[in-house]
């Protein structure tokens, strides 16, 4: 259920409300919005009656969500979430253009990628310093060293930092760096991790499960608000199918889907839908042109020397040339970067 409080209820009559509906054993989570505060409610097995509410001084609606993700639905949001990663947006009008390497390799490596993707555009440094493999053979980063380079970069460069947490015992380190999480795609359905993601007070990139549904990927970023982190991106980076061509098919009809679904911001992720560099430059600006609020590239200065996903990695100058791309399909499409 919703509760819709009117456009200048009073603080008090707002924490009354709330009051209201812990008494009765459920979760309240108050929602700010342009105009007015809204008050989600969890926590019921069945219908609340409204009628309860709807008297209350302060009180303008009382309804009732008929989507499962109830806290993450434009049903409880009409306005788009935009989230502000220490001054810098993610979700909004402007572009969150989100570039770097797959993974952390060296002090040498990470510098010269950050300050190559800052010079072209970017806002924030992707790397990974723990990196989940297929193979137990296979880099596995650099922990809490490349959590350091990250660090120094951001120093550097002033991007901000997205790096996946891959599991419960590193979280506490990995939010001590990072400035945005990104929940990987293998992770989408661990709610043991997600249930911690959601008692943090740290942005969220949760990227969908290779085999997950729209449906399953937002009741994932359900549990994540739910818990109290209304923090939450979403990160479309291809799901799995029957073709072979490409690494993954990157389901941009998620895009337009989920924008009309959900207030949280939608990120594309080129670089794994594809798997492939010469395309990887197509793919992202199909994604801005369906809608998303942002991109997160794979850069490298040497791909044929990367430790991980080299063949999808674009070079700095595709990059740069990526950037002047994006800028002219935002502008099409009534956005900026």
């Amino acid at each position: 259920m919703l509760v819709v409080m009117k456009p200048h209820a009073t603080e008090a009559e707002i924490e009354a409300v709330v009051e209201k509906i812990r008494g009765l054993g459920l979760t309240p989570h108050p929602i700010p919005g342009a105009q007015r505060v809204a008050i989600g409610v969890t926590g019921n097995k069945g219908g609340i009656e409204t009628a309860q509410f709807e008297t209350m001084p302060g009180v303008a609606d009382a309804i009732r969500v008929s989507q499962p993700f109830k806290l993450v639905s434009r049903e409880v949001k009409e306005e788009d979430t935009v989230i502000d990663v220490g001054g810098v947006p993610l979700g909004g009008k402007a572009l969150a253009v989100m570039a770097g390497p797959c993974s952390v390799e060296s002090k040498e490596q990470i510098l010269e990628v950050a300050h190559a993707v800052k010079a072209a555009g970017a806002r924030f440094l992707r790397g990974g310093a723990y990196k989940p493999r297929t193979s137990p053979y296979e880099f596995q980063g650099l922990a809490e060293e490349g959590l350091k380079l990250l660090a120094l970069a951001r120093e550097q460069t002033g991007l901000k930092v997205v790096t996946e947490v891959m599991d419960a015992e590193t979280l506490p380190m990995v939010a001590d760096y990072a400035d945005v999480l990104q929940l990987g795609a293998r992770n989408m359905q661990n709610f043991s991790l997600i249930r911690r993601l959601g008692a943090i007070r740290k942005p969220i990139l949760l990227k969908r499960g290779p085999s997950a549904t729209i449906r399953e990927w937002l009741m994932a970023a359900e549990y994540v608000v739910a818990g109290g982190n209304y923090q939450v991106a979403l990160c479309e980076r291809g799901i799995r199918t029957f073709e072979t061509m490409t690494r993954n098919t990157l389901d941009l009809n998620a895009v337009p889907v989920l924008k009309a679904l959900t207030h949280l911001p939608v990120i594309v992720d080129p670089s794994h839908g594809i798997g492939l560099r010469a395309h990887v430059a197509a793919m992202a600006r199909a994604g801005i042109a369906a809608g998303a609020d942002g991109i997160i590239v794979e850069v490298h200065p040497r791909p044929e020397q990367a430790l991980s996903d080299g063949q999808q990695s674009l070079l700095p100058r595709e990059f740069e040339e990526l950037m002047r791309q994006v800028r002219v399909i935002a502008g099409a499409v009534g956005r900026s970067v």
